[in-house]
């Protein structure tokens, strides 16, 4: 069973997503992909980028944020946005939690922040002069911690 759900917010660029895919296989996470999705499933950015990892995750693609809550019903969800009120590394997760990112070039609308508790709307610590992270460096960064918090629970030493 996996420990934390990603959920990208209409994805836009295939080889953000492909290495999203290797990253949650690697720390065992789902992927959930919000349409409209910025390419289609099968593009060769998104296969290059995943390797051989699309077997060892479990994509699962929704109409909508609404569609994803009804049907995976996720314990707490967690928006990433740079309007964020609380740093990632102020927030103890916990098994179930959902990490919801934006879509690369502009974010989480204001209409899902909207519908988040301020106390589960993070953001991470940058430069005063940085507009934002890339999305799978985004998502690495705030999955490990999440897992990190749970003692990294399935992973084996190398």
């Amino acid at each position: 069973m996996a420990l934390f759900d990603v959920v990208l917010y209409e994805p836009e660029i295939p080889s953000n997503t492909g290495s999203i895919i290797r990253l949650c296989a690697n720390a065992g996470a789902r992927l959930h992909l919000l349409k409209p999705l910025g390419f289609v499933l099968d593009d060769k950015k998104l296969r290059r980028a995943g390797l051989d990892y699309h077997e060892w995750v479990n994509v699962q693609v929704h109409e909508s944020l609404a569609d994803y809550r009804a049907k995976e019903t996720p314990g707490r969800v967690f928006a990433l946005s740079t309007k964020g009120s609380r740093r990632v590394s102020d927030t103890a997760f916990q098994a179930g939690d959902a990490l919801l990112f934006g879509p690369e070039t502009r974010g989480l609308p204001a209409s899902v922040l909207a519908g988040v508790d301020p106390g589960f709307c993070l953001y991470l610590p940058m430069q005063a002069q940085s507009r934002s992270l890339n999305l799978a460096n985004s998502v690495a960064i705030v999955l490990y911690e999440a897992w990190r918090q749970q003692g990294f629970a399935g992973a084996v030493s190398r």
